[in-house]
């Protein structure tokens, strides 16, 4: 599984693959994929496109850096300030005078974060755990309410959850430690990102929890009493999202296409804290938390409630438009004479003003300049055309060989080719007969989705 795709990754091909979008991942190991041929090629990797720019994900990763740009953009954010020991912090809680949330300033997956926190010793506690993930430690007021996720793509709102932390709900006879076992029984929990839902882990941080709610992990919950195990809703700690798109009042729609704007991120997750989503945020003192790069759409994709929502569409319709992200194909087989007319060919399209890739067997050439010297007539020659960012026209010789040992470089061409059948070169790829030549051909013929030419 180690060659797997992600959850989000896989919800954004499919959604390119109902587009008729061709996708192809660039290498076995790399999760780094391209949607379309030429000139309209996107890359993608997760949820970053190759839209997305490298300046707004380092702003993203810096909390203090994101709240600054938000509040200017007049964005409401917590108050709050970075700190580096333990005395700044308590001074800075002292002067909100409010409870407070710690957190490291670079952290992911709401690693080291803890929250309300109300005397000295509560912040001291925080701020040596927030230590363990990075030097430099946010101290900012405790926004109550809940936690929602809005998934903004290319300007518009595609998504938004309401996060719940990992958490049991009680039955009257069952220990919090059995409830947990239940809960990750359930075959949408596994370990990591692959599946739907990740299990809840027991460990340090969850006894803490249940200690502050007057629990351990051998309590005996009532019947309907929930023990909250994590104070983070993230989904990487076993939390659980609900669909609350419908919900959004218009200016909270406004107000997080514009936070992902102000950040310059085509794709953002937006982390919102608040009472109740259906209201607009001024009215109750919510606030944007976080802005995220590469956000998780698994949450929206599957949510645990709620009606699901294709982020995966969202973000390929942002990258594409309403191309399908396909060049002019022309592929050219048969026994003689393939060269010369592809060349032909490819001559016609120059003439024509296009930037034109071809492969022959002399060689790759895109804008009749050589690229590749050899025998290019098989599946990764025309890879090296089709994935060629300057290229608008696309004639590719195939031979045989490349056809039984690889197949075709694209799922369908629009016109192909086929000058004839000889016995020239029979006893080659197991190709033994005249009669089996044809099949071998046929191939290229019926990728064609516009024309097929025929000796």
């Amino acid at each position: 599984g180690r060659y797997a795709i992600g959850t989000s990754t896989a919800a954004v091909l499919a959604a390119a693959h109902e587009r008729g979008i061709p996708t192809q991942r660039i290498t076995e190991e790399a999760n780094l994929f391209l949607l379309g041929w030429g000139v309209r090629q996107r890359r993608l990797q997760a949820t970053t496109t190759g839209e997305t720019s490298f300046i707004a994900v380092k702003i993203a990763s810096d909390k203090q850096l994101t709240k600054a740009l938000l509040k200017e953009a007049g964005v409401p954010v917590p108050e709050g300030d970075v700190v580096t020991t333990v005395e700044a912090a308590q001074r800075v809680a002292r002067r909100l005078g409010v409870p407070v949330t710690l957190k490291p300033l670079d952290g992911n997956q709401g690693k080291g974060v803890t929250v309300a926190c109300a005397t000295p010793e509560d912040v001291a506690l925080a701020f040596e755990f927030a230590r363990g993930f990075g030097r430099r430690v946010i101290v900012e007021r405790h926004v109550e309410g809940r936690d929602y996720r809005v998934l903004v793509a290319c300007g518009r709102v595609a998504a938004a959850s309401c996060r719940r932390p990992a958490h049991v709900v009680g039955d009257g006879n069952l220990t919090v430690r059995e409830l947990v076992e239940i809960e990750n029984a359930n075959p949408a929990r596994g370990a990591g990102h692959a599946t739907i839902l990740t299990r809840i882990t027991l460990d340090e941080h969850a006894n803490d929890m249940l200690a502050r709610q007057g629990f351990d992990v051998d309590s005996v919950l009532p019947v309907g009493v929930t023990a909250e195990l994590r104070g983070n809703a993230n989904l990487s700690t076993g939390g659980t999202a609900e669909d609350v798109t419908d919900q959004l009042p218009e200016s909270t729609r406004l107000l997080c296409v514009r936070a992902a704007a102000k950040i310059g991120l085509d794709v953002a997750g937006i982390d919102i804290v608040c009472q109740d989503i259906a209201q607009p945020l001024a009215a109750q003192r919510g606030a944007v938390i976080e802005v995220n790069a590469a956000p998780g759409i698994r949450m929206h994709q599957y949510p645990s409630a709620g009606e699901p929502r294709d982020a995966g569409d969202a973000i390929v319709e942002g990258l594409m438009g309403s191309t399908d992200g396909r060049i002019p194909v022309i592929a050219l087989t048969g026994t003689n004479g393939k060269t010369t007319t592809t060349l032909l060919v490819a001559h016609a399209a120059r003439m024509a003003g296009k930037v034109t890739g071809v492969t022959t067997t002399e060689g790759v050439f895109i804008d009749g300049k050589q690229v590749v010297k050899g025998d290019c007539t098989g599946y990764w020659s025309a890879r090296t055309v089709l994935g060629a960012p300057e290229v608008e026209f696309a004639v590719l010789e195939t031979a045989r060989g490349g056809i039984l040992k690889r197949g075709l470089a694209f799922d369908r061409c629009d016109v192909a080719i086929v000058l004839n059948i000889a016995a020239d070169h029979l006893g080659l790829d197991g190709v033994d007969t005249i009669e089996d030549l044809p099949q071998v051909k046929a191939v290229v013929a019926q990728s064609a989705s516009k024309a097929v030419v025929l000796n």
